[in-house]
């Protein structure tokens, strides 16, 4: 009688493929070579590169990145990853691609004629995508409306929320180190500043908090002065700031923005103009004071005195989000992936400006560009230092725009909105690039990493998503908060995304 062996498992299945698909030889590539040309993605210009004639089997990307390395004389110190693209194509070539396989092979190109790479810088750190939970805090009583990490550490995060307080968490142990008291309504918003010495808080009770973040303690009274709550806080930029003094900017949906002296706790003008509710200030590197409103305007104020230098008009609808592409910098100030803290305020000083002027010089010239999300369903690109006229318009949103923000390289836009999609965006000319599809429900808010290679997404479906910003493919789900999530923050230097909800709970995610 014949043994009867049981099918293959899935595992079997699954080794046999593998080891198959290892046992095939290499396609291997045929004699030949290719001429290369290389464009700035940002200029579009090749400037003084030459064209090159390259052996195909020699032209791999990493090889390219060698190439082009020293083409722009910077050594093997100074070296820097770069990403390629092809065309018009929004995929870049993979970090082991070469040219054959991805081009020559599929009939994107033949091997006659000369191939433009556009070529992109890539930050020189790699920050890995959270997978799991690290902390599931409960402490709040009502819902988690606002969440932010401190510059300085991802081992501090600051939550808002419907019951009035302030927490700061620490996100090494998952506990509360401080609860702030003081707010007698919902807080809406937290900020903390660029050095990470003091934290903003702004609610439902029209008043403006200034807080020892370190200490738990409020630094001198409520900062009174809205008539109605607070929408939005920013800080002024670490390299702008008038030594010991920072100021914080607060707009409301009284229709005006207040700049106020942080430490002094008095109030050093006000913003008005707006005709409807401000929704979103953003404090420029330059000197200037953003502001968008329900008046469907966005407003560019001089931050020295006040005054208004240009109105910014094409949207349809109420204005409901502004993003800077220098937002990470202004951000972080002097804080970089290094972690190494300049020991004197001058050294501070230095760092923050070159770092904001690093980030901000397109062509020899500082350019903050600005993206605006509308109830409209669309978003617009500007220059508002150069012009009053947009770059561009980007429309495919089904319904109304949430969130809008920059990838900390300053070269991707992403915009979340209620029609459940992200939507990504070239940061310098607004061409579409990706959706990305997987919630189910309202999108509210996108998070780049700070290496600009991922991003997380929260939404009404109860989820966090990671997303692949090079594929524009799904990288992690992230399930575990019970109800919506309205707040999500990814920490600056890459270890942690924190998120809150109406589930009123923090949760501190890790890869």
């Amino acid at each position: 009688m014949a043994t009867q062996f049981p099918p293959p498992s899935k595992r079997q299945k699954r080794e046999a493929i593998e080891a198959t698909r290892t046992q095939a030889p290499a396609a291997s590539i045929p004699d030949g070579s290719i001429r290369i040309r290389f464009v700035d993605q940002s200029t579009g210009q090749s400037g003084t590169l030459p064209v090159l004639t390259v052996p195909l089997s020699q032209a791999t990307t990493s090889n390219l990145n060698l190439l082009l390395n020293s083409l722009k004389d910077q050594a093997d110190d100074d070296s820097i990853p770069y990403r390629f693209y092809h065309g018009e194509s929004p995929e870049a070539l993979g970090d082991k691609e070469d040219v054959y396989n991805a081009l020559v092979k599929p009939g994107r190109v033949t091997a006659e004629e000369e191939v433009v790479l556009q070529y992109a810088p890539q930050a020189v750190f790699r920050v890995k995508a959270v997978s799991r939970c690290a902390a599931a805090v409960s402490g709040h009583g009502d819902n988690i409306l606002a969440v932010q990490f401190s510059p300085r550490t991802s081992s501090r995060m600051a939550s808002g929320s419907g019951d009035k307080t302030v927490r700061i968490w620490d996100c090494d142990t998952g506990t509360p180190a401080h609860t702030l008291k003081g707010h007698t309504r919902w807080v809406l918003a937290v900020s903390y500043s660029p050095d990470g010495g003091l934290l903003a808080s702004g609610g439902y009770d029209n008043e403006v908090r200034i807080w020892d973040p370190e200490a738990g303690k409020q630094i001198g009274g409520p900062l009174k002065g809205h008539t109605n709550f607070i929408t939005s806080l920013s800080w002024e930029p670490y390299h702008l700031q008038q030594q010991g003094r920072p100021r914080v900017a607060s707009s409301s949906k009284d229709g005006t923005v207040r700049v106020w002296d942080a430490v002094g706790g008095r109030i050093e003008y006000a913003l008005s103009g707006h005709k409807g509710n401000v929704t979103c200030v953003k404090w420029g590197g330059t000197g200037r004071i953003y502001t968008s409103s329900h008046d469907k305007t966005i407003k560019v104020w001089n931050a020295q005195d006040g005054t208004l230098v240009h109105t910014l008009s094409g949207h349809a609808h109420w204005v409901n989000h502004l993003a800077l592409s220098t937002d990470f910098v202004l951000r972080t100030s002097y804080h970089d992936h290094t972690g190494k803290i300049p020991p004197t305020p001058e050294e501070k000083l230095s760092k923050a400006k070159s770092r904001f002027e690093r980030a901000a010089t397109l062509n020899g010239e500082i350019v903050e560009r600005l993206a605006t999300a509308s109830e409209d369903c669309t978003l617009f690109l500007w220059t508002p230092l150069s012009s009053t006229k947009p770059v561009t318009r980007m429309t495919g949103h089904q319904k109304q725009i949430n969130q809008v923000c920059f990838s900390p390289d300053g070269t991707l836009l992403a915009s979340a909105a209620w029609d459940t999609h992200v939507k990504l965006w070239s940061a310098r000319d607004g061409k579409f690039l990706f959706t990305l599809r997987a919630h189910v429900g309202p999108v509210y808010m996108a998070s780049f990493s700070a290496d600009s290679r991922l991003l997380a997404s929260c939404s009404k479906d109860t989820t966090l998503k990671v997303w692949d910003m090079r594929t524009g493919k799904l990288k992690q789900d992230l399930p575990g908060h019970q109800d919506q999530v309205f707040a999500l923050d990814w920490s600056p230097d890459g270890e942690r995304v924190g998120s809150g909800g109406a589930d009123k709970q923090v949760r501190i995610w890790r890869n």
